[in-house]
């Protein structure tokens, strides 16, 4: 089993003026104790499930942009990016750079968005649930074009481009990975089965059955199962003194049983950097052939 770092909350004790260094240090820990992929949230105020709309949030790309900078291994990717936030043309394009720049290690985290408040608040695009995931479907389609060998139009419901060019084109090839979050049974595990190469979940009590349906809409759209890596929300609390690994473990193996290949997710004080380098000595290795 891989695991992931995900940072949600920016609201550390170096307060901003410290972030920029504080940031690239667990980026650079995290690298170098092996964690498979470092990814940020898709979000421009903070979620109520992590703190108040007020503490600090950074903008997910530069964000993405300024880790490249500081590791040299681990895939990078927002978990996830809300698909109507930005244009789809766009999107490819910022993606692709980040693969560029970092040397083939980009992944599109893509979802249908569903942050009502920030949306409202800074003027982004936010329609009906129904028209998000025409969004989210046509941003999948227009991705994966400019990720092709052409560069001839896309003609969407929602989107029109006259000349899906993308250069230079990404490394990662035939394109950086997608991701797609969310556990939506009849729309968004069916778009997995038809356009991902990787599901996110949360560890609900349902998770096990959310595979059974993913599974379902693989053999519908005559996909192979095995070959979507299943990943896992996890939020990783190794203890003040990593006496909690042995938990992580075991938890980790749990998700193992039931066929997940990765788990991401946040890792308490991860601005301590010891939490970080605990999960890499303890955790890493234990759950590597799981």
């Amino acid at each position: 089993m891989k695991i992931g770092l995900q940072i949600p909350d920016f609201t550390w004790p170096g307060g901003p003026s410290r972030l920029g260094a504080d940031l690239a240090e667990v980026a650079r820990t995290a690298d170098a104790a092996g964690f498979d992929r470092v990814a940020v949230m898709d979000h421009v105020f903070q979620i109520g499930v992590v703190g108040p709309a007020e503490h600090d949030m950074l903008e997910a790309y530069t964000t993405l942009g300024f880790l490249a900078a500081h590791t040299s291994r681990a895939k990078l990717l927002t978990l996830v990016t809300g698909a109507v936030y930005r244009t789809p043309g766009l999107l490819a394009k910022m993606v692709t750079t980040l693969d560029v720049l970092s040397g083939g290690r980009a992944e599109l985290g893509i979802g249908a968005a569903w942050n009502e408040e920030e949306s409202r608040g800074l003027g982004l695009s936010f329609p009906p649930v129904a028209e998000r995931f025409e969004h989210l479907e046509e941003t999948l389609q227009i991705c994966l074009q400019m990720w092709g060998d052409g560069e001839g139009p896309y003609e969407g419901k929602h989107h029109r481009l006259e000349r899906t060019l993308n250069s230079p084109q990404s490394l990662s090839r035939p394109h950086p990975p997608i991701m797609i979050g969310g556990g939506g049974e009849r729309k968004t595990l069916r778009f997995v089965a038809r356009y991902a190469q990787a599901c996110n979940l949360f560890p609900s009590p349902e998770v096990a059955h959310k595979l059974d349906v993913l599974r379902a809409h693989c053999e519908a759209e005559g996909r192979d199962y095995d070959e979507i890596e299943k990943t896992c929300y996890f939020a990783f609390d190794p203890g003040e003194k990593g006496e909690k690994t042995g938990e992580i473990v075991d938890g980790l193996g749990r998700l193992a049983e039931m066929g997940f290949d990765s788990a991401i997710g946040s890792v308490t004080d991860v601005w301590r950097i010891a939490p970080i380098e605990a999960i890499g000595s303890d955790v890493i290795p234990a759950v590597a052939d799981l």
